[in-house]
């Protein structure tokens, strides 16, 4: 048979440019994973993979501290830890084009065209950071992508193999539920064909969820806690919250495109498919009345509709899209650009100068910090961020003092304040420090400043560390506060309260 690309010049063009953009984005996400300073969610996450569980941690369930533990074997550089999510979005793109080319046949021309507008997107090559939203929407596109396979060949097994991918995203993050509802919706009126695909995939999704229950069971169900009370205590209804919400959706999609897509007939006719976004997109938007919908929620259904963009789409229209998102990437480029190589010193008297200077230079701040080190001293800092970042590059594990928040408690889960008992506790924090706040705890407190690249730390150097009083006043407050559990739920294991010897408290 003759070569098609021989035989048609412009799919030889759009396939040259996918390649060549490819490439491009490629090297800048590669310069990107290498030259953005370690962010501390990244770090907290890294934490994981150093302290590897076996179904969940106190956030989220496990993934992504699996995927850490996997890399750290490797390698604890940042271009190895960032991998994954260097590559995420590459792997994606392949399997977009490969679904619209047996949704709708002959348009292999138009897949290179819809890679290419694709990859344009600033999301998908400016964010390189690995987090549980990596693993997430990866296990989610192509649980989608299976179901996709599923629906169009009318095979169980892609079924089957959708519900596998299903429930290692469940394992990734809670809001993968919500791409199972979007199965519900799209088989639940379909008859007793519907209802045996959607009971395939829940089964097959079944192992993943209970591994993670099971695990919650016995950890003082931190998960549930965390991901339905402890987060969401304080929501209050706003509209701000959805102008913010339909502002971010309208430049993820880009105005263009998204204008374009509403006057589409393929949303209505390819419901199989818009089912995917439409309806998780639906759920944020009623969730948006009462809470902030990140960025990050939304991205693992974006490639659906961009999918769809490129059924809907033309030819000239989608390379069109692709010249303005390559446009609308050029200010990205140079921020991020800026924020790598820029100095410390241009961000001075700006709130997050602090910040920076911990980013870039952890371990001239961690050398600072040990240079008067008493011998018996333990390091900590007062928020879970900077503890996690400055455990990263210390080599060595680092508690939070006090009370901290709502989220990243991990440190409940690892360290037992009675073992610092008598001992010297060096307190760092990017903000100044009160010492009265700290007396209560310590037989004599001193606060002194550090500074680091004219950047202003405060470290509370407490000398025999009393844990009686700490257990009163602030553990005894963190059970009640983080760890009151539904009365219904079984209770098989709790270190936190176990440890400090705290009852159970029920809601």
């Amino acid at each position: 048979l003759p070569d098609n690309s021989v035989m048609n010049p412009t799919s030889d063009r759009n396939r040259r440019l996918f390649f060549l953009i490819l490439a491009a984005t490629t090297i800048i996400k590669l310069w990107m994973a290498y030259s953005i300073p370690f962010i501390g969610d990244e770090a907290y996450f890294y934490q994981w993979g150093k302290h590897i569980d076996w179904g969940g941690f106190y956030d989220h369930p496990p993934m992504v501290g699996w995927w850490l533990w996997g890399l750290q074997q490797i390698s604890s550089s940042l271009i190895v830890l960032r991998l994954p999510a260097v590559i995420l979005w590459i792997a994606i793109v392949f399997g977009m084009m490969d679904l619209q080319k047996r949704i709708q046949p002959g348009s292999e021309d138009k897949a290179w065209l819809l890679g290419s507008l694709f990859l344009l997107l600033p999301f998908t090559w400016s964010l390189n950071l690995i987090t549980t939203d990596t693993p997430l929407i990866f296990f989610l596109f192509f649980s989608g992508y299976a179901f996709l396979r599923g629906e169009l060949s009318d095979s169980l097994r892609w079924h089957a193999f959708s519900g596998v991918l299903l429930g290692c995203a469940l394992l990734s993050k809670y809001f993968a539920g919500l791409l199972a509802i979007a199965y519900a919706v799209y088989f639940l009126p379909r008859g007793l064909r519907g209802w045996l695909r959607l009971v395939v995939i829940a089964v097959c999704a079944l192992p993943f969820m209970l591994l993670n229950l099971a695990w919650n069971s016995s950890h003082c169900w931190n998960n549930i806690l965390f991901n339905l009370f402890n987060r969401n205590e304080g929501s209050h209804f706003s509209l701000t919250h959805l102008a913010v919400y339909i502002a971010m959706m309208i430049y993820l999609i880009t105005p263009w495109t998204g204008w374009r897509l509403l006057r589409a007939k393929v949303l209505t006719q390819q419901w199989q498919l818009t089912s995917l976004f439409f309806v998780p997109f639906a759920l944020f938007f009623l969730l948006s009345f009462y809470k902030t919908i990140g960025l990050h929620w939304v991205l693992a259904f974006l490639p659906f509709v961009f999918l769809t963009v490129g059924i809907a789409l033309n030819d000239d229209e989608l390379r069109l899209h692709g010249r303005w998102n390559a446009f609308l990437g050029l200010p990205h480029l140079l921020a991020l650009a800026l924020l790598a190589y820029l100095p410390s010193s241009a961000f001075q008297g700006m709130k997050l100068h602090t910040d920076i200077v911990m980013h870039r230079d952890a371990k001239a701040l961690i050398n600072a910090i040990q240079q008067d080190r008493p011998g018996d001293s333990v390091i900590m800092t007062a928020s879970y961020s900077s503890a996690a970042l400055l455990s990263f590059h210390a080599n060595e594990y680092l508690p939070v003092f006090g009370e901290g928040s709502f989220h990243a408690r991990f440190d409940d889960n690892i360290s037992n304040f009675a073992d610092f008992d008598k001992k010297t506790i060096l307190i760092v924090s990017t903000r100044r420090l009160d010492e009265t706040s700290f007396t209560p705890y310590f037989e004599s407190v001193s606060i002194r400043d550090l500074v680091v690249d004219d950047a202003h730390f405060w470290i509370a150097e407490g000398r025999g560390f009393k844990f009686d009083p700490y257990r009163e006043n602030i553990l005894k407050k963190i059970a009640a506060t983080y760890y009151r559990m539904p009365s219904f739920l079984p209770l098989y294991g709790c270190r936190f309260l176990e440890q400090y010897g705290f009852e159970r408290q029920n809601r």
